[in-house]
């Protein structure tokens, strides 16, 4: 008998048209709040700089407060990018959260810049000359740094222990190119896969799985692949609120962010592009629909990648109808909700 399918929250914290970013940060945390209720198994959240269209630079920032009113969630970073930053800060960061909140804390640990080329070299401390490109040693550093496994002849070997020991937070790779994959099975680490930036990693994963070194960290390959989704009552409707997401991506693509626009607007958009008001652009994959239509399209996504995990994102205008996605969808793969607080003190 086959595990059950997980399903996770990735959350880049959308600012809508019209909004600001303060509300952005509020939505996260209502959000989260909703997927612990509905038996959602983890909620990270995204690292992006410099733009009208997502609120989220700093997850380290926010994983404490959404830590906070959640219970259940395993509560993380999708991911923290690191050629921003110093493992040894990193490290404790996380381990101040996993002080805080025990083993509910991932660390998922990204390589892209999550910016543009300026607000990159604006993120650099030094800033005489461009920023090395030492991602293997950084991670490695950063790993060697979590697990106290600093060799006694490294320069850093003095340094002393994490103030959040003996917890610490689990550590991912994740990555949309071939490269994230090999170092992921070369550490032992699990994967993270985001098909929502590119449709084409069934055998990024595959390879991954079959290269992978059994390490003290994981004794076996754990695959979890980010798709982007849209659930709605219906088809008609899901693919409605798509609209947003689809002006915003066009316009990205030519160098232009925006906040997420209504869906009305975005429809009125995408027809003066010339572009059918359903499906997704070349090079990119959404799943939308009914909450039968997306389950099905999910499995299918989930045997392609042979994950056994799925980790959605979704960006719509308006939040209630983020929120009623996440609810859809849960229904529709049988999630475990909490028990109503009311009904738990009946049975205590």
């Amino acid at each position: 008998m086959t595990n059950p399918l997980a399903l996770s929250v990735l959350d880049q914290t959308p600012v809508p048209e019209g909004s600001t970013g303060p509300d952005a940060l509020q939505n996260s945390i209502d959000l989260a709040r909703l997927a612990d209720e509905l038996g959602y198994r983890r909620y990270w959240l995204a690292e992006h700089h410099n733009g009208p269209l997502l609120a989220g630079p700093s997850p380290e920032v926010l994983i404490g407060p959404i830590a906070t009113v959640t219970s259940r969630l395993r509560v993380g970073s999708g991911g923290v990018m690191l050629p921003h930053y110093s493992p040894l800060k990193v490290a404790e960061s996380f381990s101040v959260l996993a002080g805080l909140f025990g083993d509910r804390i991932d660390l998922g640990i990204g390589r892209a810049p999550g910016t543009d080329p300026f607000t990159t070299y604006a993120l650099q401390r030094d800033r005489r000359q461009a920023a090395p490109d030492d991602f293997p040693d950084q991670l490695a550093e950063l790993l060697a740094l979590l697990e106290e496994r600093i060799p006694p002849d490294h320069p850093f070997a003095r340094l002393s222990k994490l103030p959040g020991r003996p917890y610490a937070p689990e550590p991912w790779l994740l990555g949309s190119s071939p490269q994230s994959g090999i170092w992921a099975a070369q550490t032992g680490l699990p994967y993270a896969f985001a098909d929502f930036i590119n449709p084409d990693g069934a055998a990024i994963a595959q390879r991954y799985r079959s290269e992978f070194r059994d390490s003290h960290r994981l004794a076996a390959p754990r695959l979890a692949v980010g798709v982007s989704v849209i659930c709605a009552e219906t088809d008609e409707e899901a693919w409605h609120l798509a609209a947003s997401g689809r002006m915003t991506m066009t316009l990205l693509r030519r160098g232009r962010l925006i906040p997420v626009p209504p869906p009305e607007k975005a429809l009125r958009f995408l027809q003066s592009e010339g572009q059918p008001l359903e499906g997704t652009p070349p090079g990119r994959r959404l799943v939308a629909g009914a909450p039968d239509t997306v389950a099905a399209r999910l499995r299918e996504v989930a045997a392609a990648y042979g994950a056994e995990e799925l980790i959605v994102v979704t960006i719509t205008y308006d939040h209630g109808a983020r929120r009623r996605s996440y609810e859809l969808l849960a229904e529709a793969f049988g999630l475990t909700a909490a028990e109503p607080a009311l009904e738990r003190a009946a049975s205590a």
